[in-house]
């Protein structure tokens, strides 16, 4: 006598299959840089070190004092969208503030 198949039982023997993940690598990070000029005060390259870059003064004052010697420094890390907000931002508060202190970024080694 044939079986019928709609009522037959299949039993799973305890293989647990989870899906697989992908791997995912990090996102590159970019430093934002501070450059040196001639012309921004200090204290309003204090200030956009502690207003765009969440530095307490005594941090922002050696950042400052790193940039105005060595003609440029990092103000932080960021993946690529945050450092291109933070040197659009820094660029147009100091061009609205009639200053030539300028932001780039560039991609952060290792």
């Amino acid at each position: 006598m044939p079986r019928e198949t709609s009522h037959e039982t299949h039993h799973d023997h305890g293989v647990l299959l989870e899906p697989a993940r992908p791997e995912v690598a990090p996102p590159p990070l970019y430093q934002v840089m501070l450059l040196n000029d001639d012309y921004t005060p200090m204290d309003f390259v204090v200030t956009v070190l502690q207003h765009f870059f969440s530095m307490d003064l005594d941090k922002a004052t050696q950042v400052m004092l790193h940039v105005h010697t060595r003609g440029r420094g990092v103000c932080g890390v960021f993946t690529r969208e945050v450092a291109e907000s933070k040197v659009a931002q820094v660029n147009e508060f100091s061009r609205m503030n009639q200053h030539p202190l300028l932001c780039t970024m560039e991609k952060a080694s290792g």
